[in-house]
């Protein structure tokens, strides 16, 4: 009929996207945004797993085909990545001080027993009680932010380690907010094109009469200053103006940057951190003060709320692994690949994996070997493929191969000799007191 078909309705439109986390309004117009965000992508690049452990708490495996472990690697929900989401709920719990990682999509109703999480996202907490929450949560199907009330038990709630420096009312960075704004106010003010003009008349202002007339004369003042293309006007020869152009002397300068280096040290980041140029040692004290608290903070709650206790007992953890070879400038790479593998601390995959090369289809290489070593002296070595080679072969007495004789016994070869049988140790009576034994005499008592 000409007309375009009837296109199905996809529900709420926004012009921004409305599950991302709007900051409040102190923070997002100071330095302070671009800390938050540094300090959240660093605890986003950790790898946060759900994994096996064993009785040490040392990790054994990863359980990769878990749902949870779906959620914290590939996919958190239909908007986010587990990264975007780890990032997400890292800035709200800056902002906010405290923030819960909703389980949006389960297997069975958390609020009523054991259940499995799918999904995640980020909620706001606005209402505390004894043992629930009222949440406000983004909505992935009606488009919006919904309030929903949930068991404490049933979600994860998560405060931020550094409550009292970054969110408590009279805290390091709250007041560091206060100046900026105050300082904010006084810039905008001072460059709003006001000229600060104190006009003297001639006559003294005191009956209304004479505040009227001088109201007039200011406003004639104002028109002509306006209206003028270079903002030009006249005045009486018997009126004096003066003009205030100096500003104010006030100390919010040297204030704000005390506040911002104390803000710095309690939070164990500097500029340096922020413009990228900091050394090994620094990014070491910056990982461990201020990045590995937030992942044990999010970690041990999502280990405690989305685990069950019989999950826990049979080792089942949610932990975090942070590479320890991101900061290794290329100059290094080969010493410290070189001691890895002389220690046998990694094989040379696991080698290839970190420097970004792809791994090799041999056994040797997935082992923890030393290459610069010779094998064990009674180890058996290889078969040959050539059976007439296996055939011809020996038994060495040390463990090695030799040929047989090849018959030519004129010829000047290395004649194989008996080795001298080695110094049996001289044999000790039986001691109690070693008390008055030399260190030779112990050295033998240790070889019997």
């Amino acid at each position: 009929m000409g007309r375009e078909p009837p296109q199905r309705p996809l529900g709420y439109a926004s012009s921004y996207r409305p599950d991302k986390k709007q900051t409040s309004r102190g923070v997002d117009r100071t330095i302070l945004a671009s800390v938050y965000n540094r300090i959240a992508m660093d605890v986003a690049a950790a790898d946060i797993n759900h994994v096996h452990v064993n009785q040490n708490e040392i990790l054994k495996d990863v359980i990769r085909d878990s749902y949870l472990n779906q959620a914290l690697t590939v996919e958190a929900n239909l908007d986010q990545t587990g990264r975007e989401f780890i990032q997400d709920l890292t800035l709200s719990m800056f902002d906010e001080g405290c923030v819960a990682a909703v389980p949006t999509d389960t297997d069975y109703n958390p609020n009523y027993g054991a259940y499995e999480v799918k999904t995640l996202r980020t909620g706001q907490i606005l209402t505390w009680y004894p043992k629930a929450a009222r949440l406000k949560v983004y909505n992935e199907n009606t488009g919006q932010k919904e309030e929903i009330t949930m068991q404490k038990r049933a979600c994860g709630i998560i405060t931020n380690p550094f409550y009292e420096v970054m969110n408590k009312p009279n805290s390091t960075l709250q007041r560091l907010v206060r100046k900026i704004a105050i300082l904010d106010a006084i810039d905008e003010r001072s460059s709003t094109g006001k000229l600060d003009l104190i006009i003297q008349l001639p006559y003294v202002i005191k009956t209304p009469q004479r505040r009227e007339q001088a109201e007039i004369r200011r406003k004639d003042i104002e028109k002509q200053l306006n209206e003028s293309k270079y903002g030009i006007a006249y005045t009486d020869g018997t009126e004096r103006i003066t003009q205030l152009g100096r500003s104010l002397d006030n100390n919010l300068q040297s204030q704000i940057e005390y506040l911002t280096s104390m803000l710095f040290s309690q939070l164990g980041i500097n500029q340096a951190i922020l413009d990228g140029t900091a050394d090994e040692k620094t990014m070491l004290n910056y990982n461990t003060r201020t990045v590995a608290p937030i992942l044990v903070a999010i970690t041990e709650e999502m280990t405690r709320k989305f685990l069950t206790k019989t999950a826990r007992t049979q080792g089942q953890r949610v932990k975090f692994v942070m590479s320890p070879f991101k900061m290794v400038p290329i100059s290094q790479i080969a010493d410290f690949a070189d001691k890895f593998i002389r220690a046998e601390a990694i094989s040379s995959n696991e080698l290839r994996s970190i420097i970004g090369f792809m791994p090799v289809d041999s056994p040797q290489a997935d082992e923890l070997r030393n290459s610069n070593l010779n094998r064990a002296p009674f180890e058996e070595a290889p078969a040959s493929t050539n059976p007439d080679v296996n055939q011809m072969q020996m038994e060495n007495p040390y463990g090695g191969q030799m040929e047989p004789d090849s018959g030519y016994e004129n010829q000047n070869e290395q004649v194989y000799e008996e080795p001298d049988p080695e110094p049996q140790p001289t044999k000790l009576p039986p001691v109690t007191d070693i008390s008055g034994l030399k260190i030779s005499d112990l050295d033998k008592l240790l070889n019997l």
